[in-house]
C-alpha cells in the first residue's frame, strides 16, 4: 500500500502531491489495479491535512479513470500507468540507488541531487527534440 508523504517547502498542492505520488506509484508498478488506496481518514490523519483535501486527490485521479470509489468500501486503483519498461525497472533502480549512495558520500544534498536531475533530464530531452528548420 501507498504510504503518502508531504514536501511542505513545495510549491505544488497538497492534494496535488497527493495525486503525483499514486501516479508515481502506478508508473513504477507499486500500485496495481485493484489495490485500494489508503481510506481518506486514515490518510487526513497521519498527514494532519483536512481530509477534503484528501478527497479532492482522489476525485482527480477518479476523473482521470485511475481509480474508482466503492461507496463504504474503499477507493480502488482501475489502471496501471506501468509501461513496457517495468520489468526492466528493478535494474535500473538498483543502479540508481548505487549513484545516490555515490552521490551522498560526496556530499550532495537531496536538494543537489534533484537538481542535478532535472538539469541533465532537460539537457537529454532537449539533445533528443527533433530539430525544427527556421522557418
Amino acid at each position: 500500500m501507498i504510504e503518502f508523504v508531504l514536501d511542505s517547502r513545495s510549491k505544488v498542492n497538497t492534494y496535488m502531491q497527493l495525486v503525483q505520488q499514486v501516479k508515481q506509484a502506478l508508473r513504477v508498478g507499486l500500485l496495481t489495479p485493484g489495490d485500494q488506496l489508503p481510506k481518506v481518514r486514515d490518510v487526513a490523519q497521519s498527514l494532519a491535512i483536512n481530509p477534503n483535501t484528501v478527497l479532492k486527490a482522489y476525485r482527480e485521479l477518479e476523473i482521470e479513470g485511475l481509480v474508482g470509489g466503492r461507496p463504504g468500501v474503499g477507493t480502488f486503483v482501475r489502471r496501471t500507468l506501468a509501461g513496457a519498461s517495468l520489468p526492466n525497472q528493478a535494474e535500473l533502480r538498483d543502479d540508481l540507488v548505487a549513484w545516490l549512495q555515490r552521490a551522498q558520500a560526496a556530499g550532495l544534498t537531496a536538494e543537489d541531487v534533484i537538481a542535478l536531475v532535472e538539469t541533465t533530464l532537460r539537457a537529454t530531452l532537449a539533445d533528443d527534440a527533433p530539430q525544427r528548420e527556421p522557418a
